[in-house]
């Protein structure tokens, strides 16, 4: 028997519908707060219609267009939920109505401001820095020497940056566990 449109999904219905794993949904909602589903006795998850419609838009991103999580993440604070839930319906029409008003209560672009390319966050595969073998500043190339004691401490942002993936690396244990 089909459900209507309209009712709450299980995440085993929901994990089938998209051809993901139940713990990616997990996953998911720990990093978008948008996926807000309904948890009922023994823990169990009831997915709303539109948090299916949104993981849609999420999925198609991740998966389709090659987007990284903080490109997601990006997408949805600066265009909304309704941008993401068209992208996973194939709305094209309300996608493009989204993008306009977005440009449109944008602040318009001054002489000195210069329009910025692409966000090279939002994309995988893309280096971000120039690849060589140093390690945050710490090594040496092949050109240069030894590096001088007073200039192997790590810069505020290398440790910012470290910072950021120790905490990716304890939550990905920390979802281990839970399913250990």
């Amino acid at each position: 028997m089909d459900k209507s449109p309209d009712a709450f999904r299980t995440i085993s219905e929901v994990a089938e519908d998209l051809d993901l794993p139940q713990h990616v949904l997990r996953f998911w909602e720990t990093r978008f707060n948008q996926i807000k589903p309904m948890k009922r006795g023994g823990g169990r998850r009831y997915y709303r219609p539109q948090d299916v419609e949104l993981i849609k838009g999420i999925r198609h991103m991740l998966y389709d267009q090659g987007y990284t999580i903080k490109g997601v993440q990006k997408l949805l604070r600066e265009n909304g939920n309704q941008f993401l839930i068209a992208v996973g319906n194939g709305d094209m029409a309300a996608v493009e109505a989204i993008s306009q008003r977005r440009q449109a209560d944008a602040v318009p672009l001054t002489q000195a401001a210069q329009p910025r390319g692409p966000d090279d966050e939002m994309l995988v595969g893309q280096p971000r820095v120039k690849p060589s073998r140093r390690f945050f500043g710490i090594g040496k190339t092949d050109e240069e020497g030894p590096v001088p004691p007073d200039t192997s401490k790590l810069s505020r942002d290398n440790r910012a940056l470290l910072q950021e993936a120790l905490f990716d690396l304890l939550e990905c244990k920390r979802l281990l566990d839970q399913v250990r």
